[in-house]
């Protein structure tokens, strides 16, 4: 049921699966989908590949540029705006398999990954339906809530130097996605336990995220349907932001509400949020001819 496999985008290998049916020939509906900021495709987005994958789509995972089994340097630099091209060539690469049908394509992204399909689903028709999970919807706020002002400075005096030392050719500065004591840190040490993730990013990624703001994109979604899968109690990525941004999209749109924290749709609350996301892919990329 799952092939390993790897996507060549800009000449560089993306690792990935290829989930598909055991039921038909097809062509079947697709979905796209990949993880947050650094995580990797093993902390479960392979649970959900299968439920999807079960109800009778091809569903195509894979890690993002510089993260995971994924090529790309520096390691652990997450570009926003590099990571929703390449995830533009991925759909483009899963609508030519020939067990799928490229007019029934599907989009689904979480947390940092949840804020790309925002954008991708606003400029990229060929997206027919769209789930948002947990997003980052504003980098800058995102930020700006993660670092005490008084301390907000030395931040971005710590950036310009970093800039300064990579023109002379030392090596990026990396800090760590979370510390002991967090509530990131606190899943990332259980879900990544034996894989390929690292506990780690560029200085420079936390820059390109300060600039990074999704959430403008939700208006220009519709006529493409999107699901908004937001958590009670998001902290990560605050889900007053976060519905304060869904407010502004237009039908067709639902929003699923559930309750609990940002890193609940991987473990307790998986079940739940992918077959909320099984069922709206089933409601919209089901109707079409």
């Amino acid at each position: 049921m799952r092939e390993d496999t790897t996507f060549t985008v800009s000449g560089l290998a993306l690792s990935g699966w290829i989930y598909t049916p055991d039921q038909g020939q097809g062509p079947y509906p697709v979905i796209v989908m990949s993880h947050g900021f650094g995580a990797i495709k093993e902390m479960s987005l392979d649970q959900t590949a299968e439920i999807f994958c079960q109800a009778g789509y091809v569903v195509v995972v894979y890690d993002h540029r510089n993260t995971g089994l994924s090529a790309g340097e520096p390691r652990g630099e997450l570009d926003p705006w590099q990571q929703i091209n390449d995830m533009r060539d991925v759909i483009t690469l899963a609508s030519l398999l020939p067990q799928v049908d490229p007019q029934r394509i599907g989009l689904w992204g979480t947390s940092y990954s949840g804020g790309h399909v925002l954008v991708v689903a606003a400029v990229d028709r060929r997206v027919k339906c769209v789930v948002s999970q947990a997003p980052t919807v504003s980098g800058y706020k995102n930020t700006l809530r993660s670092i005490p002002a008084d301390k907000f400075d030395a931040f971005l005096e710590e950036i310009a130097q970093d800039r300064i030392n990579r023109a002379k050719g030392l090596a990026p500065k990396v800090v760590p996605i979370s510390t002991e004591g967090s509530e990131s840190y606190a899943w990332s040490i259980v879900a990544g336990k034996g894989t390929a993730y690292v506990n780690a990013v560029t200085l420079r990624t936390r820059d390109f995220r300060m600039g990074y703001e999704p959430g403008i994109y939700i208006p220009r979604i519709a006529p493409t349907p999107l699901l908004m899968i937001l958590a009670s109690h998001d902290t990560r990525c605050p889900t007053d932001d976060q519905l304060a941004a869904y407010s502004t999209a237009h039908e067709p749109r639902k929003l699923h509400l559930f309750k609990g924290g940002h890193y609940d749709p991987y473990s307790i609350r998986l079940k739940e949020t992918a077959g909320a996301s099984r069922d709206w892919f089933d409601t919209h990329l089901g109707r079409l001819d």
